[in-house]
């Protein structure tokens, strides 16, 4: 798959409060979204979209992507979330 190999330019608005990443998959191109948003103590909390997180099957804990979240580290994010079943398409934040 050529997201892997040549991953899409994704900017991240500094200090965001949410960011949806779409995700498609690669064994069959289904779509899926994966939400951080901030919560009222100001942490990143991440949601599969109505559909649980271990079908991405990362290779990293959601509390380790959640802490990179919460450090801005969105490169380290998107590398965690492309270790999976699925690979980022695009990025959205606000």
């Amino acid at each position: 798959m050529m997201l892997r190999t040549i991953p899409p330019k994704m900017d991240i608005k500094e200090d965001a409060r949410e960011v949806i990443f779409t995700t498609i998959s690669c064994m069959c191109d289904n779509k899926h979204i994966v939400k951080f948003k901030k919560n009222s103590e100001g942490d990143f909390k991440m949601s599969g979209g109505g559909s649980a997180l271990s079908n991405w099957q990362f290779k990293n804990s959601v509390s380790d992507i959640e802490w990179a979240a919460d450090e801005q580290d969105w490169t380290n994010v998107i590398a965690m979330m492309n270790m999976s079943t699925e690979v980022i398409q695009d990025a959205k934040s606000r």
